[in-house]
């Protein structure tokens, strides 16, 4: 049976309540371990909880594709086989490992749903600000029931918020922008606060589906713009080397101009 937009949340509530928020703080040795390089964590909270939802997605749609973050570190090959595919969801169980690992609250459950290559429904769930941010395509964003409007970004460059993921790109200009502050190293929680305006443009080097579908959706239901480095539009499907969040059209442009 099909899983309405409210049922989606209260999986991803429900999973992080489950296997995810007992762990917060309470990690034990053995349960942080290294995908790639000492960096790239992954904990059991994050495996237990794409476990979960993943079934969950399947069970519910038997025909569609889930990309998760950690499926796809055993088999690779998930990410052609979600960018050729005509429905698909992508898993990011813990957004925001790094955090959660070290305690920081800003960390989050992401889902979304693609149909025929566009983002058609998008989950965000923050649980230890107990915020939920959800999107439907043309229905707009909504945070905890309430519609999510935007402000106006600020007349001049210079005192636009920009953010950037890159941590040796804290502290540089971009042009008449900067200097760069730091994103807050999880885009479920980036996205949103590029959504409600508390800053008005993210860099991101990380280019994976499952940490932008779910944001770039919510961003664009306000008014902003999701792109790539060379100004297109991003989307599930592509492969950028970069993407950059923007509030309007003016500071997409600006942004992706002096990149």
């Amino acid at each position: 049976m099909a899983l309405d937009t409210a049922a989606v949340l209260t999986l991803l509530k429900e999973t992080a309540e489950e296997v995810i928020d007992p762990r917060f703080r309470a990690l034990e040795e053995g349960d942080v371990s290294s995908k790639t390089h000492p960096g790239d964590l992954v904990t059991v909270a994050d495996q237990e909880a794409e476990v979960i939802i993943t079934a969950a997605l399947r069970a519910a749609y038997p025909d569609a594709l889930v990309l998760g973050e950690e499926a796809y570190a055993e088999d690779a090959s998930l990410l052609e086989a979600f960018r050729g595919a005509d429905h698909a969801f992508t898993v990011d169980p813990v957004d925001g490992t790094r955090n959660f690992v070290h305690g920081s609250p800003d960390h989050a459950v992401m889902v979304s749903e693609v149909r025929g290559g566009q983002a058609v429904r998008a989950w965000i769930w923050q649980p230890q600000h107990r915020t939920a941010y959800v999107a439907e395509r043309g229905a707009g964003l909504w945070r905890d029931g309430e519609r999510v409007t935007r402000r106006e970004p600020a007349e001049r460059p210079e005192d636009w918020d920009v953010r950037v993921s890159r941590r040796q790109a804290v502290g540089t200009m971009l042009g008449p922008m900067g200097p760069l502050a730091l994103t807050w190293v999880s885009c479920g929680i980036d996205y949103p606060k590029l959504a409600t305006g508390e800053c008005d443009a993210l860099l991101y080097r990380g280019t994976m589906p499952w940490d932008h579908v779910p944001g770039s959706l919510m961003v664009r239901e306000v008014g902003g713009l999701v792109g790539t480095d060379t100004g297109e539009p991003y989307g599930p499907t592509s492969r950028p080397r970069a993407v950059v969040g923007a509030a309007d059209e003016r500071v997409l442009r600006t942004v992706v101009g002096e990149l």
